[in-house]
């Protein structure tokens, strides 16, 4: 079951919904939108609707970028090797292509790492350290990882070589001792906007040396195509400066003559790309090649200068992907089974385990698991001699620091409020899974329990007039702080019984909905082509959608995307 929630504004945000229609000149429906999105006056409705690239933040406010910035032109002026070292996830593989691309305009003396995920596991690697070594590298970039990395750090200096780590990723109580660590998560860091993903750290370092080298800041925006795959990819918040970045990278990427973002764009035959195609096609494939093969496929995609070669990676990492969601299809299967088996359906929490599971691919199988136990759930597979798991949670429940609250079991752990990974000893898996249940039991609120609907407003279909759905188009980017609005209308009916079931096993319901005077919409509920059957001859029926422009044969058209419908 999905609990609906309308929301509800107060006196004082009901004030500023007046004000804004008054301001703006738009529908209360906008205002309200606006308001619920912490809008609340002209300036800020002209910075949400008009994200301005001179808004970002100087990235010396960041700590230690002065220093991470002097150490780089040191070694760019000394010739030294440099090592531009990332994870094999979207964010991480985008944040190495980024800096890489931009330093090697100033030194050929570089090199990329990207660590295997079998062999050296996430995160910085001795392996990783050693590779440095030999190349007589004597700085690494960390990108997108090494906020705990202790002793690998220590490890380099022993070895001649110094750490810059650029993360955002959580710290821990110690902080790794580098030449500088960039990290706006940091409790001593005064840089105003803590949600930059890992590109998007790596961005602000190289729109610090660009102003260090007197170097176009229009040439460093060019970058930005990467970032809002970075952004889009590792689900952070599109707001405050990922929403600038957001919104002009979109704008890049449409434009982008990066060889292996138009070979993306030759892949699927497409023009445009919103931020659900880089979300549901792009980062995909990206991911795969860390998930499926190795990271530096991504690498090598992104960096690729070669159409026709960038053309052949991408097809190479379009199977890649292809083979993933075999892999991961048929694990979700056998993890389903085993709660089933173990008679785990009513527990707290979803742990499971299968030494043979594909390490690439469990954080995916986790997330699929919440789409039918919606509860915080970690998968394990073997990976040599430890136990490895991705976890993943529901709203309102931080999972790392669930997993803090475990950590006398675990032997390492990382990550972010609602995605984690860890590694434990197997002799510990059943101590670790009891606790880990009780922690859940314990905190996770009873009303958080089942999966929310959070409906931004119930309106009458005529209030979608051609002005709105202009302006609605103008809250993208969407993603989480801006989500796509959700409506809730009643009354509403499917006309002509042209409704029908669609997919390869009729598993969708496709119908065209209006209310007695309104247009008639586009509407798709995805998974519910069972109830055919229940909206015949006119039913009247309480719909809970969203809107998405649809594209099909050259025709754009706005489609309802039915997340909930009952009959009245």
């Amino acid at each position: 079951m999905k609990r609906l929630s309308l929301q509800h504004l107060d006196e004082k945000a009901q004030q500023s919904v007046q004000n804004l229609q008054k301001d703006l000149g738009v529908d209360a429906l906008i205002a309200q939108l606006l308001v619920l999105r912490g809008v609340t006056d002209f300036d800020q409705a002209k910075r949400f609707f008009r994200p301005s690239l001179s808004d970002l933040h100087s990235p010396f406010l960041m700590k230690d970028m002065d220093i991470a910035v002097d150490r780089i032109l040191q070694a760019i002026q000394q010739g030294e090797n440099i090592m531009v070292y990332g994870d094999y996830d979207v964010d991480g593989t985008t944040a190495v292509s980024l800096v890489y691309s931009f330093l090697k305009n100033y030194t050929p003396n570089l090199i990329t790492y990207i660590p295997d995920r079998y062999k050296e596991g996430y995160g910085i690697s001795l392996q990783g350290i050693d590779f440095a070594s030999e190349k007589k590298v004597s700085l690494i970039i960390a990108l997108d990882c090494g906020i705990k990395a202790i002793k690998q750090v220590e490890y380099a200096r022993k070895k001649g070589i110094d750490f810059i780590i650029a993360d955002h990723h959580m710290p821990g109580e110690q902080i790794p001792e580098a030449t500088a660590v960039l990290n706006p998560k940091q409790k001593d860091c005064a840089y105003p906007y803590k949600e930059l993903c890992g590109c998007g750290v790596g961005f602000k370092l190289i729109q610090a040396l660009a102003e260090k080298l007197s170097t176009p800041q229009q040439q460093i925006f060019a970058y930005l195509d990467l970032v809002v795959v970075a952004i889009a990819a590792d689900i952070v918040p599109i707001t405050g400066e990922n929403r600038i970045l957001a919104y002009h990278g979109l704008q890049i990427f449409d434009q982008t003559q990066r060889p292996g973002f138009l070979a993306m764009k030759r892949l699927f035959s497409l023009q445009h790309f919103t931020i659900s195609d880089i979300v549901f096609k792009i980062a995909p494939r990206i991911n795969a090649a860390g998930r499926i093969k190795h990271g530096n496929y991504a690498v090598e995609l992104l960096t690729e200068f070669n159409f026709e070669q960038a053309v052949q990676v991408a097809r190479e990492i379009d199977e890649f992907n292809t083979f993933r969601k075999e892999l991961d299809q048929n694990i979700t299967t056998q993890a389903l089974q085993q709660i089933i088996d173990n008679q785990e359906e009513k527990k707290s929490a979803t742990v499971v385990f299968q030494p043979e599971w594909h390490k690439g691919v469990i954080g995916i199988v986790a997330s699929r698991l919440i789409e039918t136990y919606y509860r915080p759930t970690l998968v394990f597979t073997r990976s040599g001699e430890v136990l490895a798991a991705s976890a993943r949670s529901v709203k309102n429940f931080d999972v790392y620091e669930a997993l803090e609250a475990c950590s006398e079991h675990i032997l390492q752990f990382g990550g972010h409020k609602y995605a984690a990974g860890l590694t434990l000893l197997e002799s510990e898996y059943e101590n670790f899974k009891r606790k880990f249940n009780e922690v859940v039991e314990q905190t996770l609120a009873k009303e958080h329990r089942e999966e929310e609907i959070v409906i931004d407003a119930e309106i009458n279909l005529n209030e979608l007039t051609p002005k709105n759905l202009r302006i609605l188009k103008q809250f993208e980017p969407h993603g989480p702080g801006n989500m796509h609005p959700v409506f809730l209308s009643k009354n509403v009916f499917d006309v002509g019984g042209f409704a029908k079931a669609i997919g390869k096993e009729q598993e969708h319901l496709k119908m065209y909905l209006k209310q007695d005077n309104s247009k008639v919409f586009d509407a798709i509920a995805f998974g519910e082509g069972h109830r055919l059957n229940e909206i015949g001859n006119e039913q009247r029926m309480q719909i809970v959608y969203s809107l998405n422009e649809n594209s099909w044969q050259e025709q754009t058209n706005w489609q309802m995307q039915i997340k909930n419908f009952c009959v009245l």
